[in-house]
């Protein structure tokens, strides 16, 4: 029998409801032996709904999938406009855990299914996110205490150090790589690609390598660099980035596009859709879509980088 279930994800427990509402929801702690011992009472055919709440979903998200259960790992925006949309007043983790549930009952075979990653692409992901917080870190650092008197010595102390620490990251991404054939030989083809450096291939290939994408437009919808639209009868509203994806991937592709900016390759690229009177951040916008397509088409087709493919569909 196929069962619907909710589980809102707390750092030191998890309120678990079932959406035929034959038993109350309940709590159990958040650690491996409770979750085990529950998850063996399961019927196998179940469809368990979580939210992403940073890294506290992982280990029910992950004993659920071993267990041989479809696991959905819902974005927390979605369920609170799921909740807004089905008239719910109430939050409480009780009235989560049951909205989760009612959610992946009637809408789970429109969702796509929770994969685990392994544990080299989880240590890749995990290497790209804090390399970006401490870039953020060292940015908010400097800005604050520069012109301090009397810190000068001990702030550029403080910045190099944190500088041998992005070095030391960069490292231990390029071994990840390194050490594994198929990703090294993605990540090459993804660095000819002029204005993909080595952190941003490294940031493509563990999306590409993580989700296998059916086609260019499906990996930018990924990437939150989709445009959505906004119209109505004969309205047509400003279309906005629908956002949707991981922040940090969609970070690097813009800033691969600014590095693009700067190159011969993509300037015709540039000033065909200046000529159209796209904003600077736009153009940016645009430039930063066409890689994540380029990246996609290199990585799916084993190809690399051409040039003049850029420039072919201007003509």
């Amino acid at each position: 029998m196929q069962t619907a279930i909710g589980v809102d994800v707390g750092k030191d427990e998890v309120v678990i409801a079932y959406a035929n509402g034959g038993a109350q929801p309940f709590a159990l702690r958040n650690q491996r032996p409770a979750l085990k011992a529950w998850l063996k009472a399961v019927p196998k055919a179940s469809n368990i709904g979580v939210e992403a709440t940073g890294s506290y979903h992982e280990l029910i998200a992950n004993l659920a999938f071993k267990a041989g259960m479809r696991v959905f790992v819902l974005n927390p925006k979605d369920t609170r406009h799921y909740a807004k949309g089905v008239g719910r007043r109430a939050k409480t983790d009780r009235v989560d855990a049951a909205l989760i549930a009612r959610l992946i009952e009637r809408e789970h075979d429109k969702l796509k299914a929770y994969v685990p990653p392994t544990k080299e692409q989880a240590a890749l992901s995990c290497l790209l996110k804090r390399r970006q917080t401490l870039i953020i870190v060292k940015g908010s650092v400097r800005q604050s205490l520069t012109g301090v008197t009397g810190l000068e010595s001990e702030l550029t102390a403080l910045l190099n150090r944190m500088d041998r620490l992005v070095a030391f990251m960069d490292a231990r991404i390029a071994t990840l790589i390194a050490e594994n054939p198929q990703r090294a030989e993605g990540d090459k083809r993804l660095k000819t690609i002029v204005g993909v450096g080595p952190v941003v291939s490294a940031g493509l290939t563990c999306a590409l390598e993580r989700i296998p994408f059916k086609s260019a437009d499906a990996f930018v919808a990924f990437t939150g660099l989709d445009p959505r639209p906004d119209d109505s009868g004969k309205r047509q509203g400003r279309r906005r980035l629908s956002k949707r994806g991981p922040a940090l991937l969609r970070r690097l592709l813009f800033t691969a596009a600014m590095a693009a900016n700067k190159t011969k390759t993509w300037q015709p690229i540039f000033a065909h859709y200046r000529a159209k009177g796209w904003t600077p951040t736009a153009l940016l916008v645009i430039i930063a879509r066409k890689i994540a397509r380029t990246a996609w088409s290199i990585y799916h087709h084993h190809t690399i980088f051409s040039p003049e493919r850029l420039t072919k569909c201007l003509t």
